[in-house]
């Protein structure tokens, strides 16, 4: 049997919204959903009075950020299914059958893919190239590859939504969304979905800005997902600076002139980073003991549900 759509929360994150917002909670609507909850960035236009006026529950979120926005609406969130889509009317109404659709079939956390070559056309080459820099990185990262790692159109169960500990503010939260659901063992589905370019209302993302926060949201996240990605590259940076300055010490001991100094921090840069990058290692040994725990605990929960 499909999930009962009464027991799914559309969550739509807005910031002036209103030549999409109206027509996106009629077709919610339209289609059955009637538990739709706008969390508003404290919008300067009609934003709010139309997502009132087409019968969805209202809230101005308060602190500034998306992240923000999405950290307070899972708190006061009580349907047992989330459907999260952006307000800005590039996602289709019509894809949340088959969003939800994985979560009945005992998925915790589902990811609407845009990277396909049907929605080629509604991206920019750079923003397209980006978004697959990105998704790479976060495999080399996160030890994962999960398509779209920035897709604002993802479904949840509440159970897995509050496993995650979500901190970002801005932009930066569907990388941590994603981050965490890896970090949890969730079990995660990819489902192509349409994607349209932007109607209405200019984007607010900078690609170099804001892309350039994204990347160092993967690293910064990486500490807890793959510390010997994390802790080796630092490990390795440093030994490299130790390399040179040693290559640096031995010319210079070859043409009869010593620098006692930088022999030291020769030896103290390899030495530490060598530490480091043991450390990562070990971390990641542990981490790995972690996860093994978390999927026989998962296994054993899948195990009794289906007795």
């Amino acid at each position: 049997m499909p999930i009962d759509r009464d027991q799914v929360c559309v969550l739509i994150p807005t910031l002036n919204e209103s030549p999409t917002i109206g027509s996106l909670i009629r077709e919610f609507r339209q289609l059955g959903y009637t538990q739709i909850f706008v969390i508003d960035g404290n919008s300067t236009d009609d934003t709010r009075t139309i997502a009132t006026r087409e019968g969805a529950r209202v809230e101005v979120q308060s602190r500034k950020g998306k992240g923000n926005a999405l950290i307070e609406a899972f708190s006061v969130i009580k349907q047992p299914y989330i459907l999260m889509i952006d307000g800005d009317g590039t996602y289709l109404p019509q894809d949340a059958e088959k969003m939800l659709a994985p979560l009945d079939q005992g998925y915790d956390h589902v990811i609407g893919d845009r990277l396909t070559e049907q929605n080629r056309d509604s991206f920019s080459r750079l923003n397209f190239f980006g978004n697959q820099v990105l998704n790479r990185l976060f495999k080399v990262a996160h030890s994962a590859y999960l398509s779209d790692i920035l897709s604002g159109y993802r479904a949840f169960r509440m159970e897995a939504m509050q496993q995650m500990q979500l901190k970002e503010v801005g932009f930066g939260i569907e990388t941590e969304i994603s981050a965490e659901a890896v970090r949890s063992g969730q079990k995660i589905s990819i489902v192509p979905v349409s994607y349209r370019k932007r109607p209405g209302t200019p984007t607010k993302l900078n690609p170099f800005h804001d892309g350039f926060k994204i990347t160092s949201t993967i690293y910064r996240l990486a500490r807890m997902n793959n510390p010997l990605f994390y802790f080796g590259l630092i490990g390795l940076i440093i030994m490299l600076g130790g390399v040179l300055t040693g290559i640096y010490v031995i010319l210079e001991w070859l043409v009869q002139v010593e620098h006692l100094p930088l022999t030291i921090l020769t030896v103290l840069l390899i030495v530490v980073g060598f530490q480091i990058f043991m450390f990562g290692i070990l971390s990641d040994m542990m981490l790995a003991l972690h996860r093994e725990v978390i999927r026989e605990m998962h296994d054993s929960r899948d195990h009794r549900n289906s007795r």
